[in-house]
C-alpha cells in the first residue's frame, strides 16, 4: 500500500512539472506591455581602409571613397559611398586623404571614424 502511494505521489508530481513546462509559451503577457526584451544582436566587425575623397553629399549623409583593397572584409579596391553622420563629414572634402574604420552590413557600409591623413 504504502509503495502504491508513494507512485501515485511520483507520478503526479511528475506530470504537474511536465503540465507547468508546457504552460510556458503560451504564458499570458498582460501588464508587461512596457518591459523591454534584450536581444543579442550581433553587429559586424569593425574594418579599417586609407583612402581618398572623391565626392561628399551633406544631404543623404555619405562620402564616396576610392580605398585599397580591405582585407578584413575580403574586399578588393574600389571606389564606394559610406553612410556617415554630418559631425563626421566636418573639415572633410574631395580630394582629403582620409585613415577610416566602418562596419559593413549587407550592402550598407558605414563610417565608424575618419581621419584626414595630410
Amino acid at each position: 500500500m504504502k509503495l502504491t502511494l508513494i507512485a501515485v505521489a511520483s507520478t503526479i508530481f511528475t506530470l504537474s512539472l511536465s503540465a507547468r513546462a508546457e504552460d510556458m509559451p503560451g504564458m499570458k503577457m498582460d501588464g508587461m506591455e512596457g518591459m523591454q526584451m534584450k536581444q543579442e544582436t550581433k553587429r559586424a566587425p569593425v574594418a579599417k581602409a586609407e583612402g581618398t575623397i572623391k565626392a561628399i553629399n551633406s544631404e543623404k549623409h555619405t562620402v564616396t571613397i576610392a580605398h585599397g583593397a580591405v582585407p578584413a572584409v575580403q574586399w578588393p579596391a574600389m571606389t564606394m559611398a559610406f553612410s556617415a553622420t554630418a559631425e563626421q563629414l566636418t573639415g572633410l572634402s574631395a580630394g582629403d586623404q582620409v585613415v577610416f574604420e566602418f562596419r559593413s552590413e549587407g550592402a550598407k557600409a558605414t563610417v565608424v571614424s575618419i581621419k584626414k591623413v595630410k
